[in-house]
């Protein structure tokens, strides 16, 4: 009898098979586009499913973290975020993963998409030099994480093994002007932020969760300056907002905009007019708006810190004629003197604030003033954010006219500048100081990281001030 069960089952799994196979043969047969962020295959216009061909490659290579730190990536396409893919729901997809030659370690890919063990990673487990196969059946409409499931999995990740996948819905997603592919993820280094050289995994750091860097698309400065995107006043943007962590929960921010759209966790439900949204580790979500005004925009994770101090950071660009009707930018600035006109304490007892009698007091003082406007930006030792933000120390720009620095105080700073040799093309907001704070703060700044020196008064800024 166990015998006849044994035949029986097999007759009906050949059966299956042999109509499986009919089904995906009367489909047609697409090879998959495959993009690298922040750019999209284009949306999906038919009607119908298809048998999409989808072939990645793992390939492990060194590649720029920031500015001066090299690391020894583990990709997807050979790029970090990996490519981008896109189907439609109802798609049969056949996949197949190639692991370069050269790579040293095994490699397979778990698609938070697959209905199946292990997401497609107990299929694909690949040796170096070697290709695996398999198929599935794209049930689910979403924006889903991929990434390589192979022990350590967590180290995998952390190397730069994730990217998305898009299961669009039958009837598509609706139209828009431009689409993004943006993923964050974090790095844990060797050496700390910004240390220069070939950095390689701390498992150490790894494991207590607290990253050297937390960037988008790969790297510092991956979409900042001549990286980031751009739209124009007028234009509908989607972004496909990923997580590959393999630790941190985002809360994704784009400064001076609000979300039209949010499709919660890369699902159907749509949320309207969100200012911040999380993304979990391993987890997606659309972003949908409009943008009405032009200027730079700011992309970042608002546990802001991760911005400003680990990279987190990109831009939009969007050009195009102001609409004062809906921002006026700045219209006045007047002095303000509370009643009474002094400066109020927290003790509620007036007190003046402190004048610097000597240049080593300007020095003191200039330190606290920097230390509260500028730190996050330069960085507390002056070196900047690299692509985003310009150094101070050592900064030709800064110190070939040390004067320049009051009105770029003064009135704020946009545009293309030179600072040693590397371009920025940033936004840098007029900071409202007084006379004396802005004279000691670049005062500190000169005699600062071994700059060389030099003294800025009072009656300077005062004059400069009189000028603009």
């Amino acid at each position: 009898m166990t015998s006849i069960k044994h035949y029986i089952s097999i007759v009906l799994l050949l059966f299956l098979s042999t109509v499986s196979f009919a089904a995906d043969k009367a489909l047609p047969v697409i090879l998959a586009t495959l993009t690298s962020a922040p750019q999209v295959p284009s949306p999906i216009t038919r009607d119908y499913p298809a048998k999409v061909v989808v072939r990645l490659e793992t390939v492990e290579l060194i590649g720029q973290l920031s500015d001066g730190v090299d690391y020894t990536f583990w990709t997807f396409g050979g790029t970090v975020p990996g490519s981008f893919i896109r189907v439609r729901s109802g798609d049969v997809v056949e996949f197949y993963l190639d692991n370069h030659p050269s790579s040293k370690m095994p490699h397979n890919i778990d698609l938070h998409a697959v209905t199946g063990p292990g997401g497609g990673a107990t299929s694909s487990f690949t040796a170096p030099g070697h290709t695996s196969q398999f198929t599935f059946k794209a049930l689910n409409p979403g924006l889903y994480v991929y990434h390589c499931a192979t022990a350590p999995v967590g180290m995998h990740i952390a190397n730069g093994m994730y990217g998305l996948i898009l299961v669009e819905p039958e009837e598509g997603l609706p139209k828009v002007d431009k689409e993004f592919y943006v993923m964050q993820s974090e790095f844990y280094t060797k050496g700390a932020y910004g240390e220069e050289g070939l950095q390689s995994f701390d498992m150490a750091k790894a494991l207590t969760e607290i990253p050297d860097y937390v960037v988008f698309n790969g790297s510092v400065g991956a979409m900042t300056g001549e990286n980031a995107v751009v739209a124009n006043v007028g234009e509908t943007v989607r972004m496909f907002v990923g997580n590959g962590g393999p630790n941190l929960v985002s809360s994704f921010h784009i400064i001076g905009e609000i979300f039209d759209n949010v499709y919660v966790e890369g699902g159907d439900l749509i949320n309207h007019n969100i200012q911040t949204t999380m993304v979990p580790a391993g987890g997606s979500t659309i972003v949908e708006f409009k943008v009405d005004v032009p200027g730079t925009f700011i992309i970042v994770d608002h546990s802001i810190f991760r911005a400003f101090n680990k990279g987190a950071l990109g831009m939009l660009k969007v050009n195009g004629k102001p609409e004062l009707d809906i921002y006026s930018g700045k219209q006045k600035d007047t002095v303000y003197l509370p009643e009474g006109g002094g400066i109020q304490s927290l003790s509620n007892t007036a007190r003046a604030a402190p004048k610097a009698k000597t240049k080593e007091e300007q020095i003191l003082f200039g330190k606290r003033v920097y230390e509260q406007n500028c730190q996050a930006c330069h960085q507390a030792n002056g070196q900047g954010i690299p692509n985003a933000f310009p150094q101070l120390a050592g900064s030709d720009y800064l110190l070939s006219n040390p004067k320049r620095s009051i009105g770029v105080i003064l009135n704020g700073l946009s545009g293309k500048i030179t600072v040693n040799g590397k371009d920025y093309d940033g936004v840098m907001p007029a900071v409202n100081l007084s006379d004396e704070k802005m004279a000691n703060v670049l005062t500190y700044i000169l005699n600062s990281w071994n700059n060389n020196g030099g003294k800025i008064d009072a009656i300077e800024v005062s004059e400069a001030r009189s000028q603009h």
